[in-house]
């Protein structure tokens, strides 16, 4: 416990700003001037590339479900720690996690002029306007989150410190508390569980729906160009790092970094070798994993000066991964996110994955 609260304390410092299409538009072109994944041509031995790749998003911002949702209040729910909670005003909505998750979650419900501050998590184009309510990683600064006058607050237990939260209760806000847990299998729950708690249950079941079928989509295409054969999958680990903090983590089971590597039809090795959620690298570990492929945050390979720095990091070196230099990254912003983009998470992330050179 001791060494998830560090985690949540320094982790994932977001990347840079910058202006973008509003949530609901697709800039033109923006899904068509790629190849689908089923045109493309894969890797004839995805374990033996060599060079780093980017996964890029096509269209990395949020698509509303619903541009006017049919909404019902007030409404009252019984929330993740056994609150009951009655919401009554939508109209100043702080929605806010580790991940970033519910921000986009909202934005995606049709909701997102409603919302008036936003986490460090949070980066899609649509949102990056709204001023940030996290210093230093993602440690709330009470004065910012009151001097927002929400209406309504959603969040879990990953940002901090509690008592901030507990102070936003205590002023009459009401605060609805959601699943911390972020991964492929709870997406839907989580999305219906926000709906909810902002009273549109229609657009919650329509945007989990569309979440899931794309999702089970996507992996029905990756599974096209992911090897048949098990000895053949590309071996893949997630780490999380932050050069200038001295901070170096290995994901494992139950980080969310598992059924991410899961659904790209590879192996977790953190897994495999008994990894359980997110702890310090152990370099005799991470070099007996043995990955052909180190999957990082964008922000955290150049923390370390890129690629040259990242084969430094004490184990790294000993990979086959280092030895071909294979480093995919994502954007801080995107890669564990577990909300409405994850179907083109898992599409960006296929390309640099299986078919790097043609996929972009």
């Amino acid at each position: 416990m001791r060494t998830l609260c560090a985690l949540l304390l320094v982790l994932a410092l977001a990347g840079c700003d910058a202006p973008g299409a509003a949530s609901g538009t697709r800039p033109p072109g923006a899904l068509d001037d790629r190849p689908p994944l089923s045109a493309l041509t894969p890797l004839a031995d995805p374990r033996a590339h060599t060079g780093p790749s980017t996964a890029v998003l096509s269209q990395p911002d949020v698509v509303a479900v619903r541009e006017n949702p049919v909404q019902r209040l007030p409404v009252t729910v019984t929330d993740f720690q056994g609150t009951s909670v009655t919401v009554t005003d939508t109209s100043r909505v702080l929605a806010f996690d580790r991940a970033g998750t519910l921000s986009a979650t909202v934005f995606g419900l049709g909701l997102g002029k409603s919302v008036v501050g936003r986490d460090v998590s949070t980066g899609f184009p649509a949102a990056q306007h709204l001023p940030l309510i996290t210093t230093g990683g993602h440690q709330l600064n009470a004065e910012a989150v009151l001097g927002l006058r929400p209406t309504v607050v959603i969040t879990d237990t990953t940002v901090g410190p509690w008592d901030v939260v507990l102070q936003l209760r205590d002023s009459g806000i009401p605060v609805v508390v959601v699943d911390s847990a972020r991964t492929m299998d709870n997406t839907a729950e989580l999305t219906t569980s926000v709906a909810a708690a902002l009273g549109v249950p229609e657009a919650g079941r329509e945007l989990a729906a569309s979440i899931t079928s794309r999702i089970d989509a996507k992996k029905a295409e990756i599974a096209k160009l992911a090897p048949a054969a098990a000895d053949r999958k590309p071996r893949v680990v997630f780490l999380y790092v932050r050069g200038q903090s001295g901070v170096y983590y290995m994901f494992g089971k139950g980080s969310g970094a598992d059924s991410l590597i899961g659904a790209l039809g590879a192996v977790d090795v953190a897994t495999e070798v008994g990894w359980e959620g997110m702890r310090p690298i152990n370099p005799e570990a991470l070099a007996k994993a043995a990955p052909d492929v180190i999957l990082m945050m964008t922000a955290g390979l150049e923390s370390v000066g890129g690629v040259d720095g990242a084969v430094r990091i004490p184990g790294v070196a000993q990979t086959p991964a280092a030895a071909h230099r294979r480093f995919i990254d994502m954007s801080d912003h995107q890669v564990l996110g577990f909300g409405p983009l994850t179907p083109d998470v898992l599409d960006a992330l296929a390309r640099a994955l299986y078919a790097p050179e043609a996929g972009r």
